[in-house]
């Protein structure tokens, strides 16, 4: 069930930052007590192969969110120690040193298992013991959700485990979002920032497509 709309779920977990510190982080709380949109993306599994070019290409945009008053956290299923332990492994090893936005490590997935996003594609159930059994390593698929000051969520996307993302498209998105709340007006397809929003009604959308043609 989507939660665009919604509130993001009012939940402590367990997160890590790139000097080692542990720390409890609540997307909901941290959204609305500092006044800044959150992206909060979710990746398979700490030393993989698609997953450290996505963490180090929102890395290399920190600077563009920070610029839109966003924060940029990070989240899988692995252990703050793991998490660790990959943050002190060079880029060239497939590590992601230099990462500094934190990681949620969340291992009892209780977030995860709230929003929806762990692959429980292979989950079985035994009607004579009651058992839950799940094949391979229950983890999420590349989930990303964005969040605005007051702890509400204005996008969400789910990606199958081989696709990467496109940061530049969140980037957009977080623009998009902003005119709207600045400006009141709606934003039509492909728009970016300096091209022509247009007023939510039918004289509204003619003159953008006779302008926009």
């Amino acid at each position: 069930m989507t939660l665009v709309g919604k509130q993001f779920p009012n939940l402590d977990v367990n997160a890590m930052n790139d000097m080692g510190d542990t720390f409890k982080l609540n997307i909901l709380e941290e959204a609305k007590s500092k006044g800044k949109k959150i992206l909060l993306f979710w990746y398979p599994k700490d030393f993989t192969f698609v997953c450290p070019t996505e963490l180090h290409a929102f890395q290399a945009a920190l600077g563009e969110f920070e610029k839109r008053n966003t924060l940029v956290v990070g989240a899988s299923c692995d252990s703050a120690e793991v998490h660790f332990a990959w943050l002190n492994t060079a880029k060239d090893n497939g590590g992601i040193e230099g990462v500094t936005y934190p990681l949620l490590a969340d291992t009892n997935r209780n977030l995860a298992s709230r929003l929806g996003i762990l692959d429980l594609t292979n989950e079985r159930y035994d009607e004579e013991t009651g058992d839950i059994t799940v094949d391979g390593d229950n983890v999420t698929y590349r989930a990303t959700y964005l969040i605005d000051e007051e702890g509400t969520v204005f996008h969400e996307g789910v990606n199958h485990m081989p696709l990467g993302r496109n940061v530049s498209e969140f980037l957009r998105l977080v623009d998009a979002y902003t005119h709207v709340q600045e400006k009141g007006e709606v934003c039509p397809a492909n728009w970016e920032e300096g091209k022509d929003a247009m007023n939510a009604n039918r004289d509204g959308v003619a003159e953008y497509l006779k302008t926009n043609a």
